[in-house]
């Protein structure tokens, strides 16, 4: 495989050719996004076991936890068991520029961080609402992501907010260490309640998606070791766009396509960073803790009901 060129120690190869056919960027544009981008994504990535999606010259795209066999040794890893699988897998930890590229370099377009640090994975940083629209209309999710500003407020709290880059928003609160995993887990289903609540004509809970009446979906599910897009991260979806931080005041004259790997960098200036952008760490309100501990959650709530009505389902075609 021929070397275009070299950056940051990394040889760069077969940077001209697409992406994907609908991406309108090369692996060039991406790698050179991402290097002008390093400065405020690495904090994002750095400690953080990382799943990537990769898409090669030919192949369905992919998400990959386990580090390949060829990562060099200089990329720094972290091994975690995976009970789904039954085996150690070895996550990236990308911590420096030279990773970053390196991942680039293997086409791999989409930066999912988990939410805890590599040393307790299960512990996260900051508790985090993904807003998930019906359709492709986003003053939808903004009005509910003023929701969810408003229920944070309410309950003493303030977050930072980003696209996600595909067509929904993510609001990240910055937590300490105070509370355990599972009061975390609760607080997120609580917040999420309470954004329903101030107007349930647009906002929803549910979890089956028929069940959404195409209201947007205010997604309490990422806790634990769960991962998001990272601030930054490109997206592998038409015209590559990126998942960009905003302030609260912008989300009214913004749509997620106006930020991609070709314009996101000349609207960065004059921004504070992702990491700038937070609050300090915060503690969850006890209240918060308590009604969260009276919300099932989600998914296992969403598995019942539908043995619930599978069975009924079956009750009534027998009869």
């Amino acid at each position: 495989m021929a070397v275009s060129e070299q950056r940051a120690g990394v040889d760069l190869t077969n940077l001209d050719e697409p992406l994907s056919p609908d991406a309108g960027a090369t692996k060039r544009d991406l790698v050179d996004y991402l290097e002008a981008v390093a400065d405020r994504m690495l904090p994002a990535l750095a400690g953080r076991p990382l799943t990537v999606k990769r898409v090669l010259r030919g192949q369905r795209p992919f998400m990959q936890k386990n580090a390949p066999k060829y990562t060099p040794d200089w990329v720094r890893t972290t091994p975690m068991w995976a009970e789904a699988s039954q085996r150690e897998v070895h996550y990236v930890l990308c911590d420096d520029l030279r990773t970053l590229l390196w991942l680039g370099n293997q086409r791999a377009v989409e930066y999912h961080p988990t939410l805890g640090l590599a040393a307790n994975v299960y512990r996260p940083t900051h508790l985090v609402l993904d807003l998930d629209p019906p359709d492709d209309d986003f003053t939808k999710v903004v009005a509910v992501a003023h929701l969810v500003r408003q229920a944070l407020a309410d309950s003493g709290l303030d977050g930072a907010v980003k696209t996600s880059g595909a067509k929904g928003i993510h609001v990240f609160v910055p937590i300490d260490d105070a509370s355990p995993v599972e009061d975390v887990a609760g607080a997120t289903r609580a917040l999420a309640a309470r954004a329903e609540s101030l107007d349930p004509d647009i906002a929803t809970t549910a979890f089956i998606v028929s069940d959404r009446d195409g209201k947007v979906f205010v997604d309490s599910t990422r806790a634990g070791g769960a991962t998001v897009a990272a601030a930054y991260s490109p997206r592998l979806r038409p015209g590559t766009p990126v998942s960009f931080p905003l302030a609260w005041s912008d989300l009214d004259s913004v749509t997620p396509s106006d930020f991609t790997v070709h314009t996101a960098l000349a609207k960065l200036e004059g921004r504070p960073s992702w990491a700038q952008s937070m609050p300090a760490p915060q503690r969850i309100p006890d209240d918060l803790v308590e009604q969260g501990r009276t919300i099932p959650v989600a998914r296992v709530a969403a598995m019942h009901e539908g043995k619930r009505r599978a069975r009924a389902k079956r009750k009534a075609a027998e009869q």
